[in-house]
């Protein structure tokens, strides 16, 4: 691996302090760049970076030298919440949707997660994986460089074993760092319909133990809301995840105030995502609290419900994080370039709050802090080059227009 100097640099972005692992707050609206800069990696990390009147000049012989004439540099996004392995898609429910049917009234006839279940018992194992690293590749070419897959479309033993192996095995292969999320309580069978405890016992004393066997998950994620677990089952089941190492994430407030903030908070959460629908009472709760809350604007495009309050997170010193959601119902799409202008758009956040929600907090939500979510010397090389631009703001503004020419991972062009 050849080191690598990037040159003439037009705006070098997101070069938070070493030791910054997540924003809250104020905090949020601060984007450090560097204009006119330079940029050095090697052996897959960033090494240094300065202006341009500074540049090194004794640099190793096989250095590989790229001028951007102008262009902008990013940190990659850290997508943490997608659920990129599905059998098949599902636009026939698009078009329900456009004809007026509600999510709830898809699910409730057999559309929605159900669907794409009954499809994931019968795919095969080698399809579902090149279908999905299919994707992965189209979000990375996008600018993701981080990335979190869920489970959550077997719903039986088998299939939502096959799900995560398949999720291993884009691990194994895939260039930039993915984590993955058991979410087998996405939603209940129809044959545990009337048994939700027959469900729940199931995962508790049957896929909890082989996940934990063969190393499949990271997480452990449940869908906390009416019509699907309750606050007590979801209590039950992160109490059981957790024995086995499995930190919490939570599906929370997408339909309805739930509860299901509340008690993600008990068990110390990573992050709840989601959060179209919080009041007051909701983000009292989580202020002085290390959760993040992670967003889905794109969610609330394609299925037109609210939009969550993003301002009122952030005034109330919450970190927020915004994520893409892509799978096949409620979001078919891996672009976090237009997360990012949602997030502007819709959730009224500043262009540096959404870039910093969807880079460092990001990262804070997979707990890769440490090693990307920013230009900061000693992390991983991962980022990607744009058109030059005329402010950090030109980015979302210009939103549905592509402006990423070149993206590098682990100090290398992709």
């Amino acid at each position: 691996m050849k080191p690598l100097l990037i040159r003439d640099i037009g705006i070098l972005a997101g070069i938070h302090p070493e030791g910054t692992a997540v924003l809250q707050g104020s905090m949020m609206a601060n984007l450090p760049v560097l204009n006119d800069a330079w940029l050095l990696c090697a052996n897959g990390f960033i090494l240094d970076f300065g202006n341009m009147n500074n540049i090194p000049t004794q640099l190793p012989p096989d250095t590989n030298i790229f001028s951007v004439n102008g262009g902008a540099i990013f940190p990659s996004w850290c997508d943490s919440h997608s659920h990129i392995v599905f059998a098949a898609s599902r636009e026939e429910e698009f078009v329900m949707k456009i004809k007026g049917k509600s999510y709830e009234e898809i699910a409730a006839n057999g559309g929605g997660i159900l669907n794409s279940a009954e499809k994931m018992q019968t795919a095969d194992e080698s399809e579902l994986y090149d279908a999905a690293f299919a994707r992965l590749n189209d979000m990375i070419g996008q600018g993701t460089g981080a990335l979190e897959i869920k489970s959550g479309y077997g719903l039986t033993l088998e299939s939502e074993l096959k799900m995560l192996r398949v999720i291993k095995r884009l691990k194994e292969n895939s260039p930039i760092p993915i984590k993955a999320t058991l979410l087998a309580a996405h939603t209940y069978p129809l044959a545990y319909k009337e048994s939700h405890q027959a469900y729940i016992s199931m995962i508790v004393e049957e896929l909890l133990p082989a996940v934990y066997q063969e190393g499949l998950a990271d997480y452990f994620d449940v869908f906390c809301e009416k019509g699907f677990f309750s606050v007590e089952e979801t209590d039950q089941l992160l109490a059981a995840a957790a024995h086995y190492g499995l930190k919490p994430k939570i599906h929370a407030n997408q339909l309805s105030v739930s509860g299901g903030v509340e008690i993600a908070l008990k068990h110390k959460a990573i992050s709840v995502d989601h959060l179209e629908a919080t009041d007051a009472l909701v983000i009292g709760s989580m202020t002085n609290h290390y959760t993040i809350a992670t967003l889905l604007p794109s969610c609330s495009l394609f299925l037109r419900i609210p939009y969550a309050n993003a301002r009122g997170l952030i005034d109330a010193n919450i970190p927020v994080a915004i994520a893409s959601d892509y799978n096949p119902g409620s979001t078919p799409s891996g672009n976090m370039n237009l997360v990012v202008s949602l997030a502007c758009i819709n959730l009224r956040m500043l262009p540096e709050e959404s870039i910093n929600a969807a880079t460092i907090n990001g990262a804070a939500a997979m707990e890769l802090g440490h090693e990307l979510g920013s230009i900061t010397k000693g992390k991983r090389a991962n980022f990607f080059i744009t058109r030059t631009l005329s402010s950090i703001a030109f980015l979302p503004y210009s939103f549905g227009q592509s402006q990423i020419e070149h993206i590098v991972l682990n100090g290398e062009f992709y």
